[in-house]
């Protein structure tokens, strides 16, 4: 009986075996990976149910939240699009956002480049000391900004923001770059040098190039803080037609004692669903921006 089952248990512990191999490969990582992952899909979740629930229904205590249960309504959608200046919102924050982002890019390459070539000591306390001026508190820099915007007579005006936001993303941001161009070996520009190049086209065709990972979280970090920034678009503006949408939501759509809950959320899920797409789709050179600097 014996000789018999041998040969049928022989069989069965490899098969057990790539059973339990392919569990840790794939169950193991789900597991750890899935918890995290309900955590933070919760909130979009969250927004796509109240933004389509009946009013009446979001003060109902004894009903499931996390549910419609009397139906979908677009009506919070239609009061954000026909009671509000929403679309101006996002046509502000999206001009604010790409000429900041240019502004940064213009003034944070050449500088991170030059600082990550600097040679000796002087261009490390060169670099700290520009990243240490991005950890003052906004709430520090707020009244000596706010002078100078009423000096230049720009006070309610997309310009003050535009003039504020470079101060904040351009020390970080070449801090950031200059800890990517110093894994990039001087090696290649001076082959580029050696074959007649100059030194801008040895920039803009090697440099650059091999440093997209590195300008994409900059143009990512940049315009990420521009849409959340609330502290100097609510105070720099007061017109609601000028405002960004992190001040013109939760100042036009908290009236009194009257949340508009639902318009809220929608006002939230319809930006942060092509955010999100271009975050996963560009995942991979955002980490690799910042971890970049890490190894040299």
């Amino acid at each position: 009986m014996s000789a018999v089952a041998d040969p049928a248990a022989r069989y069965r512990r490899p098969r057990r075996a790539r059973a339990r191999a392919a569990f840790r490969r794939s169950g193991v990582p789900w597991l750890i990976a899935g918890p995290f992952a309900i955590v933070l899909a919760f909130p979009f979740y969250w927004m796509v149910i109240t933004a389509f629930k009946q009013t009446t229904e979001l003060y109902r205590l004894d009903r499931f939240p996390l549910w419609w249960h009397d139906g979908l309504t677009g009506s919070n959608v239609g009061n954000l699009f026909h009671h509000t200046p929403y679309l101006t919102w996002l046509a502000n924050t999206a001009i604010v956002g790409v000429v900041v982002v240019a502004i940064t890019l213009v003034l944070s390459l050449p500088a991170g480049y030059a600082l990550a070539r600097l040679s000796g000591r002087w261009g490390q306390s060169m670099g700290v000391g520009i990243f240490l001026t991005y950890l003052v508190p906004p709430t520090l820099l707020f009244l000596p900004l706010s002078r100078v915007i009423a000096e230049l007579g720009l006070t309610n005006s997309l310009w003050s923001l535009i003039l504020v936001y470079p101060s904040f993303t351009i020390p970080f941001s070449t801090w950031l770059l200059m800890g990517f161009f110093k894994t990039i070996p001087p090696e290649l520009e001076d082959a580029a040098l050696v074959d007649g190049a100059s030194r801008l086209k040895t920039l803009t065709r090697i440099v650059f190039p091999i440093s997209l990972p590195g300008i994409l979280t900059v143009v990512i970090f940049s315009f990420s803080l521009v849409v959340n920034e609330f502290i100097y678009a609510i105070t720099f503006i007061s017109s609601s037609d000028q405002r960004t949408l992190s001040a013109g939501v939760p100042t036009d759509l908290i009236r009194g004692d009257l949340v508009l809950w639902g318009s809220i959320m929608a006002a939230i899920l319809i930006p942060s669903i092509p955010l999100a797409i271009l975050y996963n789709l560009f995942l991979d050179k955002f980490i690799a921006g910042f971890t970049g600097g890490a190894f040299r």
